[in-house]
């Protein structure tokens, strides 16, 4: 045998086994992740499952704006990958998401009602190819009425600030009318779906002399938290939301489920669905917990006192 062959013998003996081996090795799984915030208790969640990112699991992340358009290509950039599953947050993109795909798994955290919003069959037994959990945001409307006019209980008129392109606006509208209703209370609803429509709806509530103000839950508002809080304090207008972000920026109360609760419970959902479980199999999960959040220095700056009851259910309060 020629020594150039018998090399390339050895050569070739080497090459095929390191070929083998890289070729049975496990692909890593890919998760679309449409979301508005990028939380970390998704991230935390999936390690506590043994997911850690960049190790066995790789997180394709797509920012949602709020814009429909933008929302559907995502949706279309994650399916191109082959992603094994999509997280999704808020009721818009879930929908968009429904719509592009009935056979790669999509698990969700909402605010409204999945099954008439036509995203499950049902609460227990969700079929089809999504699961996640509610939070039931767009249901306590009526609960933060409640509470800004304990905050503010001579006020003839309380805006609302609302955002009709949300997938769940009818619905959400309606709840707050009732509820308004059964507390004899006058609600003003301003539109707001972009941010040049809330600067405006500010300056409407200030002629308006609105006493207080509710921000619907939705993702273009809940993005603009910041925004929100900083006009409601140049235009003393008390003001509750759903998230505790809007009054760790200085609105005055906010009152809901626990968003890390349910971002951890997608993340626990994602990796279940991994290992083989279907979502169809999952049942959809709905908090148990609320958390009401005070800004005591935004109470102060307006010359409010916050009611001892309101204080005495607390779960946190901003000095």
């Amino acid at each position: 045998m020629r020594r150039r062959d018998f090399f390339s013998l050895i050569g070739g003996g080497a090459t095929w086994p390191l070929i083998a081996r890289a070729q049975q090795q496990p692909t890593m799984p890919v998760i679309g992740f449409l979301h508005s915030a990028a939380p970390g208790a998704f991230r935390r969640g999936l390690a506590e499952a043994g997911y850690v990112e960049g190790q066995n699991i790789r997180i394709e992340d797509r920012f949602v704006e709020g814009q429909l358009d933008t929302m559907r290509k995502h949706v279309r950039d994650l399916i191109a990958l082959r992603v094994a599953a999509i997280a999704v947050q808020s009721t818009a993109p879930t929908l968009a998401a429904k719509s592009a795909t009935s056979t790669i798994p999509i698990v969700f955290t909402i605010g409204g009602d999945p099954v008439k919003l036509g995203l499950v069959a049902s609460l227990n037994r969700p079929g089809g190819n999504l699961t996640g959990n509610t939070v039931l945001t767009h249901a306590l409307d009526a609960k933060r009425l409640q509470m800004i006019h304990q905050m503010v209980p001579a006020g003839s008129t309380i805006g609302v600030l609302f955002n009709p392109k949300n997938a769940d606006a009818g619905r959400q509208l309606s709840d707050l009318e009732t509820a308004a209703r059964t507390l004899g209370q006058s609600i003003r609803v301003l539109d707001a779906s972009t941010k040049s429509e809330i600067n405006a709806a500010f300056k409407k509530f200030a002629e308006l002399r609105a006493a207080a103000l509710i921000v619907s839950s939705d993702i273009f508002l809940n993005e603009q938290n910041e925004r929100i809080a900083a006009l409601a304090s140049a235009f003393s207008i008390p003001a509750i939301a759903a998230r505790r972000e809007f009054a760790a920026s200085g609105l005055l109360l906010s009152y809901g489920p626990s968003t890390a609760w349910a971002w951890h419970q997608q993340a626990i959902y994602i990796s279940r669905i991994l290992k083989g479980e279907k979502p169809g199999d999952l049942p959809v999960l709905q908090p148990t917990r609320f958390e009401l959040v005070i800004n005591q220095q935004t109470a102060k700056a307006l010359g409010l006192e916050v009611p001892p009851t309101l204080l005495a259910t607390a779960d946190e309060v901003i000095e």
